[in-house]
């Protein structure tokens, strides 16, 4: 089983039809799903046969129901805590598919004190930086990555956003991945640049970066290699690509695959959720 801990909010997918007018109208279309790093994981790997489950918190209102159990609908093993409001991001997606991202995480980081019974069953533990950053939902997650060392259960962080990385500070960033000692390090480009990654960081087995339509980036013990992939076909909207394509990879190391393989995994399943509205594998025209 995969395991992730961390944000089931709101997104609220904003498709601008044209060039934003600023002080007036953009003719636009607005959807509303399920979002959160560590959520859209879990349910990419429910999707795909992989069994997963989610760890977090959302409010204590009918939205943060809904959301749970529409994560529970796609197959995943929600352990939830209800309490505050439940959070909310708005995802603008341009004409050409890029993203730009507005967070209210409501009481996404409130969460504490979970049962170490959460990792009962479980192989893989996934991680986003957005868990590790801030509220008590950061040292709830530094516990159980702790707990899940002395179980022997391979440990998974993304590096999640560059100005989640810059706020939190780089240096410390990277003296907490080195403390944390993940198993794998999931970045993007600029992600991987701004954290000045041209090798492994010692306690880390592998970073692998992602680099959109270019060869993954793999760093180990073995050096650095590139692993080259399928091109991109459509791209609809980028929202939770990086997660199809965690959700991908962990599922296929987690079974036995190798790394360049379950890297391809990964890709493959990434290229799913670009050519797919929100953080699903549906297609835009089968969306209400």
């Amino acid at each position: 089983m995969l395991c992730t801990l961390g944000d089931l909010i709101e997104d609220v997918v904003v498709w601008l039809g044209e060039p934003t007018n600023h002080a007036s109208d953009t003719a636009s279309r607005i959807d509303r799903t399920r979002g959160g790093s560590a959520a859209n994981v879990a349910y990419f790997a429910a999707a795909t046969g992989i069994p997963s489950r989610f760890v977090g918190q959302v409010g204590a209102d009918h939205l943060g129901d809904h959301l749970v159990e529409s994560l529970r609908h796609a197959g995943v093993d929600v352990v939830a805590r209800h309490g505050g409001r439940t959070g909310c991001v708005v995802v603008i997606v341009q004409p050409g598919g890029e993203r730009t991202m507005l967070t209210d995480r409501g009481s996404a980081v409130d969460l504490d004190q979970i049962e170490s019974s959460v990792l009962d069953d479980v192989r893989t533990l996934h991680v986003p930086m957005y868990s590790l950053a801030t509220g008590r939902l950061a040292t709830t997650a530094r516990r159980l990555i702790e707990l899940a060392h002395e179980r022997r259960i391979t440990v998974s962080i993304d590096a999640s956003s560059v100005s989640v990385l810059e706020s939190y500070g780089v240096d410390a960033a990277l003296e907490l991945f080195r403390e944390l000692a993940p198993t794998v390090l999931l970045c993007n480009d600029d992600e991987a640049r701004t954290l000045g990654l041209t090798s492994a960081p010692q306690g880390i087995a592998s970073v692998i970066v992602k680099r959109g339509a270019r060869p993954v980036q793999v760093m180990d013990s073995s050096g650095v290699r590139e692993i080259e992939l399928a091109p991109i076909p459509r791209v609809v909207d980028t929202t939770g690509a990086g997660d199809a394509f965690a959700a991908g990879f962990l599922g296929a190391l987690s079974s036995g695959r190798a790394t360049n393989e379950a890297v391809v995994a990964g890709h493959a399943l990434a290229i799913r959720a670009l050519g797919s509205a929100g953080a699903t594998l549906d297609s835009m025209e089968a969306r209400p």
